[in-house]
């Protein structure tokens, strides 16, 4: 059985800390290429294994005209940048004016190789027999950005992939390839000075239209590698300007993510707090509000709603207020935030493995909020063959075709481990989320009604567990295969 590491979200807190995303940039530089280097003996594994391809042709390296020109042209493409990186030093000697067309020349050959890799345009969506009840989900929106090096065909395959995984459709923002040197260039240069390209800004973009209009209650976004950088950038800029009411109809999901940082705030310092003191205690923010006369009118009753200062209230706790709409791990602007990584990884272990994980989630690391879910595996980096087949395998009909997500696989059946403590980790329980808190992040019941009575019986069921916690208990993304969305808690 596969071995699964889970890290509960990161709680966050008030401190000033270093190595941070708003660090001087040549500092975040300089870390950047030393942990390049570190951990540049798993690059091999981004695309290993190469076989078998049980996704078929949805797979990045399955044997198809489209996938193999991709694969052929990223081959030209590494050969040119090595050559132009070695040689760049000694053009140096060449005279201003040859200098100057030789790298104009150089990149204008680059940029009309990758076209043929990209497409003439930058949004895409999943063909509609993939998502034939699509008329079902007019309330969500699907979003996914991708990573390093993906071509148009690539970036087709993932978002038909993920529609047949999810039974949903999918909007697809192409974050256009400049070959893989490059674009880990570009990565380092996004994550170390915020430079937001266009794939970026148009994200940002067509999430801020989606979350107010009032048609979507769901808006789910999907990133896969570098795509963790420039969705981490969006969600950013979104914290800074969307109300935090339509924030929480947000849901974010990342497999080998780049980032260096992933921000998603508590709502009320009274609920952070209280997760720091008691991680694995069910607290629920509520406002204690002074009684209230037959004949105060509604606006008076809002006001002294409003003027009353938040609390914090667990599931034993006895009294009368009115509950906010999130508890203390709830109490996220951002409604939801999972990672999924493989140990293998090379960007995993550079971005989310680095900054996630309990020996290095100190004060003095950057915050990077959300579950993760890692699998230790020889896993690669590719979003379909490698993360989706391990973690969202398909099935298959009598006629061998795919017919959406398999309903049970290794990695989901897997019993979760608790994270390993080192020596100095004594503070690792007081700065994630307990377990109880992430069972409460999949009942729809607490986060809807946040109902004391809820959360005692939530508590009650988290620790009557009588057998393991699996991955598929805390998945939430796990509970929107093949069209269905997530519920209550499992069935004890």
């Amino acid at each position: 059985m596969a071995q699964i590491q889970f890290f509960g979200s990161q709680v966050g807190g008030g401190t000033v800390i270093n190595y941070s995303y708003t660090d001087m940039p040549w500092k975040l530089v300089f870390w950047d290429f030393w942990y390049f280097l570190k951990y540049a003996r798993y690059l091999p594994w981004v695309v290993w294994p190469l076989w078998p391809c049980h996704g078929g042709k949805f797979d990045e390296l399955s044997f198809t005209f489209p996938h193999m020109w991709c694969v052929f042209v990223h081959i030209v493409l590494v050969v040119l940048q090595v050559a132009f990186i070695l040689a760049l030093p000694s053009v140096f000697i060449l005279p201003g004016w040859l200098f100057i067309s030789g790298l104009i020349t150089f990149f204008v050959i680059n940029q009309l190789i990758c076209r043929t890799l990209n497409g003439n345009t930058i949004q895409y969506t999943s063909e509609p027999r993939y998502s034939p009840n699509w008329e079902k989900f007019e309330n969500e929106q699907w979003i996914f950005l991708n990573g390093v090096s993906v071509g148009e065909a690539w970036l087709k395959g993932n978002l038909n992939r993920l529609a047949l995984t999810f039974g949903r459709p999918v909007l697809g923002i192409h974050n256009r390839t400049s070959g893989v040197i490059f674009d880990i260039l570009e990565a380092i240069v996004q994550r170390c000075f915020g430079y937001a390209t266009t794939d970026i800004r148009l994200a940002y973009k067509i999430l801020k239209d989606k979350l107010y209009n009032p048609q979507y209650t769901t808006v789910v976004f999907i990133l896969h590698s570098q795509g963790g950088i420039e969705g981490g950038l969006v969600i950013d800029w979104l914290l800074q300007e969307v109300p935090q009411d339509l924030l929480a109809k947000l849901e974010v999901y990342t497999f080998g993510n780049a980032a260096n940082h992933f921000n998603n705030p508590h709502r009320h310092k009274s609920s952070q707090e209280a997760q720091v003191k008691n991680p694995h205690i069910l607290n629920r923010v509520f406002r204690q509000i002074p009684y209230l006369p037959g004949d105060m009118d509604k606006t008076a009753a809002k006001k002294n709603f409003n003027n009353a200062q938040p609390h914090t209230l667990t599931s034993n706790d006895q009294g009368s207020g009115e509950l906010e709409p999130h508890g203390a791990a709830l109490d996220r602007a951002i409604g939801h935030i999972e990672h999924y990584a493989h140990t293998t990884d090379f960007v995993a272990l550079w971005g989310v493995l680095h900054f996630i994980t309990n020996t290095r989630a100190s004060s003095e690391i950057p915050r990077f909020v959300g579950r993760l879910f890692a699998h230790e595996s020889l896993g690669g980096h590719l979003l379909n063959q490698h993360y989706l087949n391990d973690m969202f395998p398909l099935a298959k009909n009598a006629f061998g075709e795919f017919i959406g997500c398999a309903e049970s696989n290794e990695f989901m059946d897997s019993v979760i481990n608790p994270p390993r403590q080192g020596e100095g980790d004594n503070l690792v329980q007081a700065i994630r989320e307990g377990l109880g808190h992430s069972f409460a992040a999949l009942d729809q019941v607490a986060q809807a009604k946040c109902d004391v009575s809820v959360q005692g019986r939530l508590a009650a069921e988290v620790s009557a567990l009588d057998g393991p916690v699996r991955v598929r208990d805390l998945s939430r993304l796990w509970h929107y295969r093949n069209g269905r969305t997530p519920g209550s808690l499992r069935t004890i």
